[in-house]
Formats: C-alpha cells, sequence, structure tokens
C-alpha cells in the first residue's frame, strides 16, 4: 500500500475542507426533514390530496431507507467521494422536481426520487468521518455534527413556515438545491483519495 507524502498543514487543509462540505451535507439532510415537514400541510392540501399526505413522507422514507445500506456497500467498493456526490446529485434532481411538480402524484413520486439520495448522505458523510479523521479527533468532530443539527431544528420550521405554498415550497427545495450544489464543489475541489491511518499519517486506499 503506497503513502501520501502530506505535510501536517496540508493535511489540517484538507480535513478542514471535507469536513465544511461534510456539515453541509448534515446541513441538508436535516433541513430537508425539518423544513419540508413543517411546509407538507399546506403544499398537501394546495395541490388538492390531503388524502395522500402520508404517501408523501412515506415514499420519501421508504426510498432512504431501502437504499442506505446499498451506498454503504457501494462506497466500500467504488470510493465514499464519488458515491457521496452521485448521492448529493440525486437529492439535488429530485429536490428540483419536486419544487416543479403539479399535482400530489408528481410530488410523491419525486419525493420518492429524493428519498433515493436522502439514502446516502448521512450513511457515506459518517462512514467519510472513519476514513479521513483520525480516531483521537473524531468526538470533537462529530460534536459539531449534533450542533448542526441543533440549529437545523430552530430554522427548518422557521424556513418552511414563511410564505405563501407557491414560494414557500419553491423555496424549501431551493435551499436544498443551494446546498447541494455548494457540497459538491467543496468536495471535488479538496476530497483526497487517501484516508488517516492509526499513526495519524496519510495512507492510500
Amino acid at each position: 500500500m503506497s503513502t501520501v507524502a502530506l505535510t501536517p498543514e496540508a493535511q489540517q487543509q484538507r480535513v478542514r475542507v471535507i469536513f465544511g462540505a461534510l456539515i453541509l451535507v448534515f446541513l441538508l439532510a436535516s433541513l430537508d426533514q425539518t423544513i419540508v415537514s413543517t411546509a407538507l400541510p399546506t403544499i398537501v392540501g394546495e395541490l388538492g390530496g390531503l388524502q395522500h399526505l402520508s404517501w408523501v413522507v412515506t415514499a420519501y422514507l421508504l426510498a432512504s431507507t431501502v437504499s442506505g445500506p446499498l451506498y454503504g456497500k457501494f462506497g466500500d467498493l467504488y470510493g465514499r467521494k464519488v458515491v457521496l456526490q452521485t448521492a448529493i446529485v440525486i437529492f439535488l434532481v429530485g429536490s428540483a422536481l419536486c419544487g416543479l411538480s403539479q399535482n400530489m402524484t408528481e410530488l410523491i413520486g419525486f419525493r420518492a426520487l429524493q428519498g433515493l439520495g436522502a439514502g446516502g448522505l448521512i450513511v457515506t458523510a459518517i462512514a467519510v468521518i472513519g476514513d479521513v479523521i483520525p480516531p483521537r479527533d473524531r468526538g470533537r468532530y462529530q460534536g459539531i455534527f449534533g450542533a448542526v443539527f441543533g440549529v437545523s431544528t430552530i430554522i427548518g420550521p422557521l424556513l418552511g413556515g414563511t410564505g405563501s405554498f407557491r414560494s414557500s415550497e419553491r423555496r424549501s427545495w431551493r435551499s436544498e438545491c443551494s446546498c447541494s450544489r455548494a457540497s459538491v464543489s467543496a468536495r471535488a475541489s479538496g476530497w483526497p483519495p487517501s484516508r488517516w491511518s492509526s499513526s495519524g499519517s496519510v495512507s492510500g486506499w
């Protein structure tokens, strides 16, 4: 197994870039739940399918639950970077299509597509932490993730509850799309093809 020679400063800089991207992933996943759950009754009522409200949630949860283990396996086979970026792109496409939905059938289908991407967000992000963060530092970084979830529970309902249906729906999907694009860009610019060894150096995959 080859060793990638990086100075401690270069290692820390690379970790900061990756961790910033992972924060956006966690923010994206948590905001999706808090924004949409708040705006969903208004969205469904405006589309005229209140009796199908549960299917909007169920389709998303089923898709994300089924796809989660698959992302974990694909990450082991093909690498975390490409798998996580694929999950974000699928989530991004699903978010954009949800904002364009004109009836309940489209909304349910597009939420299922969004769930297929969402299944890989937190699963793969947690795996990346194990790859790039030394064990002695993981507690500190995971504590920051907890703070991200706390922030999303505050700002998510505020964003989801403001405005009329059309503006709220577009704003919720648009905020997710913005986080997705920023996260993909950060990962593409700084993701290393390597992982931390137990000694703190960087070793090849």
